[in-house]
């Protein structure tokens, strides 16, 4: 079986090589799939480099979901069958020809669906909406975020006008303004130092209730700054890497508050039922083209290298996936 494997961490261009190893078997209550294509999210490569809330031992596959057809079952597994197209989410090592998934957290894939859609569905698009049902807005509401040309910010946009919340959608290149637009999404570029002033004139007045923060360091200050009072404002990320800079005086006199948001513990803790149902609003979006997945190119798993540096690049048009 071929993989995507690093024996260290570190950079991941540098450290992920081709590898070659046994397919795994699936235990009880799991599933073996094989995959047909597997996303490069951020996460991914922030476990590479060893600093992601989960560490694996070593030497590890990289990449956790994928779209694929399920190639056998484990002991205990009922529901699914031989050959069924399934999306996964939530994997240890999706860089793969295989990859192991327990069975109970599998969205069976409708045709209206495409692979290129199915390798994204779940981590991004999932923690999209359940973050902006932990922002506590709703239809008329107004909020704000930053980096929104990300994955996780095009799909809170886009999720936020199906359901009629408003969204300043901040990006920091005057550039990304048209890829957001091409996704038929406003957005607000940080560039000028007048954007705060922008901002609060976009809104005509209305309060902004809640801020998304995935930037760090002065970014979620200057989100704070935007607040009404007893606005919520959501650790999502650090693109820094530094830690949040933020005004006492906004965070008393606003009597805001900041939570911190890890898609993983949230969705772990959401009821089945509640999971299903936000799963089947987001199956219903992307086959209406409400919820659109682009996707910025497709490589082998031979060219693991160029593929990183294509998901790290500046202005990249969607997600890069890998195909085994």
């Amino acid at each position: 079986m071929r993989s995507a494997t690093h024996d260290s961490f570190g950079d991941p261009a540098a450290v992920l090589k081709l590898a070659d190893g046994p397919a795994p078997e699936p235990g009880p209550g799991q599933v073996r799939i094989r995959v047909i294509l597997s996303p490069i999210h951020n996460h991914d490569l922030w476990t590479v480099r060893g600093s992601y809330g989960y560490k694996p031992t070593l030497p590890a596959i990289g990449g956790s979901e994928a779209v694929g057809v399920v190639d056998a079952l484990g002991d205990g597994v009922a529901g699914l069958r031989l050959g069924q197209r399934v999306a996964a989410a939530g994997l240890r090592g999706s860089w793969a020809e295989y990859a192991l998934a327990p069975a109970a957290g599998l969205v069976p894939l409708p045709d209206a669906i495409t692979d290129e859609q199915g390798a994204q569905l779940i981590a991004m698009p999932f923690s999209a909406i359940t973050l902006l049902g932990f922002l506590g807005v709703g239809p008329g509401d107004w909020f704000v975020q930053n980096a929104a040309n990300g994955a996780v910010g095009k799909a809170v946009a886009m999720l936020a006008r199906a359901r009629g919340i408003h969204a300043l959608n901040l990006v920091r290149r005057d550039a990304a303004v048209a890829e957001m637009q091409d996704l038929g999404l406003d957005a607000l570029s940080t560039e000028g130092a007048d954007w705060p002033d922008r901002v609060r004139a976009a809104t005509g007045g209305a309060p902004i209730r809640a801020a998304v923060d995935s930037i760090g360091g002065k970014a979620a200050g200057a989100l704070l700054s935007l607040l009404a009072d007893e606005g919520l404002l959501v650790s999502f990320g650090s693109m820094t890497g530094g830690a949040m800079e933020i005004s006492s005086g906004d965070l008393i006199f606003k009597q805001a508050v900041v939570r911190g948001f890890w898609g993983a513990k949230v969705s772990a803790a959401m009821p089945p039922e509640e999971r299903a149902r936000l799963m089947g609003e987001l199956i219903g979006l992307v086959a209406d083209g409400a919820l659109i997945l682009p996707v910025g190119g497709i490589f082998g798993l031979d060219r693991i290298g160029d593929a990183v540096r294509a998901s790290l690049a500046p202005g990249k048009a969607g997600k890069i996936l890998l195909r085994p």
